[in-house]
């Protein structure tokens, strides 16, 4: 898009060499940036007296609170085994254990990408941004709100693929509602292994369904490399205030046992499910935590883990979720202090709204999130894009929104350069008093680079706005949606590979009757 010019009484037309620079700056390309490499500082809220106590008290609560792991004998024998306190399904683990067990996870981790120049880093000062998880409904500016389907699913993993600026396939970006319950995670898997080469998660809605995503993942990258590497991140969710259900539980054992990375992520609504402080909610998230990670080096030391906090307000009136607030973003940055001092890597943050369209308050909310994600040095960032009315909704429009911004989250973790090509010196003597730097030798050599641009806003004069149809930043996304699924092309795959994924979900569909529930 062209830099928006002084008013003239008559635009002059433009063509040729120009013409071609426009059309190569619209023009669909399908490149991936690699994972954010921080360069800026994390944002710290706690000083190291309150960072103390919150994990003193955290360990308070696991020794004399406890935590319920439910429907779970075998997790009941685990947790007894390493010396906790087994009072029905209530689990007391004495001061210190957790955390003992916790050293075993590794600090950061690499997720393979079936195309390896996609695989990704997690941990350190990385940050992996993947896509909005779990919505049962979809919506675009044509078709308004409705159960999403599989074909819509399909659609979001390919502009998935398509975008620059997401380094993940992610895993539910919405639920197909059109296919059986216990068949659907069947053709979801296949869609992330066929339709994009980024990486992607795993199952976690039975422990079943786990291991049928281990066993694809052993079609599509080999056995022996799935048993050595991790190709999998999976999200199991706490049912706050502290309890550990068997459905989330037997998917994690399925993944530790298989050296497959695990989100261990506490969703929490403040003055709900957590106390309304923030301090007494990182107190719990911090012990809820502690203890999923912990449990999942019962199963195997070792296994990739991501201290988790999914974490939003409350409308005290309502008792609706709300998002983008001061507090959320208290809570994300002490979380991730508690997350660096136990040397795990971080999950939080995403493109998080309450709105209903994606309109000013989806915008201010989104880009509150975004930003806090940013600076409390999160690691993966689950529902970097798409995500509409408190996570019920995946926006098709809002996703290719979302995903242009987060190329400013690309420029702004790069930090500010300072050698002797930034500070122009040069440019500073060559231009003077009273000059202008537009043909200058330092802008020529950088102006390429020197800005982030938008694939998707308009900076154009007014009049050439007003001439293009006056279009709002909605539907500047329907276009490039339309834009972008009608130039997709799958990446390639071995057709043996194709065909054995292929059979393995027919037979597992012709294995079980259909189920909705």
């Amino acid at each position: 898009m062209t830099e928006a010019a002084p008013a003239a009484p008559r635009r002059r037309a433009r063509g040729g060499g120009g013409a071609a620079r426009r059309a190569e700056r619209t023009g669909v390309k399908i490149d991936t940036a690699k994972y954010i490499e921080r360069n800026i500082p994390n944002f710290e809220v706690l000083g190291e007296e309150a960072l103390q106590a919150i994990e003193a008290n955290a360990e308070t609560i696991l020794e004399e609170v406890g935590v319920n792991f439910v429907n779970n004998p075998a997790a009941l024998e685990r947790w007894r085994a390493a010396g906790a306190t087994i009072d029905g399904e209530r689990v007391r683990i004495p001061r210190g254990l957790a955390r003992e067990l916790c050293k075993t996870a590794p600090s950061e981790f690499t997720q393979h990408a079936r195309n390896p120049e996609k695989s990704v880093v997690v941990g350190g000062k990385n940050m992996v941004l993947a896509p909005v998880y779990g919505p049962p409904f979809v919506r675009d500016a044509k078709g308004g709100r409705r159960y999403a389907t599989l074909d819509d699913f399909q659609k979001f993993v390919k502009l998935g693929y398509m975008s620059k600026w997401l380094h993940h396939s992610g895993g539910t970006v919405c639920e197909p509602t059109d296919v059986p319950v216990n068949k659907r995670h069947l053709d979801m898997l296949m869609a992330h292994m066929t339709l994009s080469d980024k990486p992607f998660m795993g199952s976690v809605t039975e422990p079943s369904r786990a291991q049928d995503s281990i066993e694809m993942c052993e079609i599509l990258f080999g056995k022996d490399f799935v048993r050595d590497n991790t190709v999998m991140t999976s999200l199991i969710n706490i049912n706050s205030p502290m309890t550990f259900d068997d459905v989330m539980m037997g998917a994690l054992e399925v993944y530790a046992a298989h050296n497959q990375a695990c989100i261990i992520s506490p969703f929490i609504v403040g003055g709900a499910m957590a106390p309304v402080s923030v301090a007494g909610t990182l107190v719990q998230v911090l012990a809820e935590v502690l203890a999923g990670v912990a449990y999942s080096q019962l199963i195997r030391p070792g296994a990739p883990v991501i201290f988790g906090a999914m974490v939003t307000s409350i409308d005290m009136n309502s008792g609706a979720p709300t998002f983008g607030t001061p507090e959320a973003s208290h809570i994300t940055y002490g979380a991730g202090q508690l997350a660096r001092r136990l040397g795990l890597p971080f999950r939080s943050s995403g493109s998080f709204c309450g709105s209903k369209l994606p309109d000013a308050q989806a915008a201010y909310e989104t880009a509150n999130s975004l930003n806090m994600g940013l600076l409390s040095g999160v690691n993966f960032q689950l529902h970097s894009c798409g995500w509409l009315e408190g996570g019920l909704v995946a926006d098709f429009e809002k996703f290719v929104m979302d995903a242009d911004q987060l190329g400013a989250l690309h420029g702004l973790a790069k930090g500010v350069a300072v050698d002797d090509d930034t500070l122009a010196m040069g440019a500073i003597r060559e231009v003077g008093p009273g000059g202008h730097y537009l043909g200058c030798e330092h802008t020529q050599a950088n102006f390429k680079t020197a800005f982030w641009k938008s694939d998707l806003f308009d900076y154009k004069p007014f009049e050439t706005w007003e001439e293009e149809g006056a279009r709002d930043t909605v539907a500047l996304a329907s276009n490039r949606v339309e834009t972008l699924l009608n130039a997709y092309e799958a990446p390639p795959l071995d057709p043996e590979i194709l065909g054995k994924l292929e059979a393995y979900v027919a037979e597992k569909k012709a294995s079980m009757p259909d189920a909705f529930m």
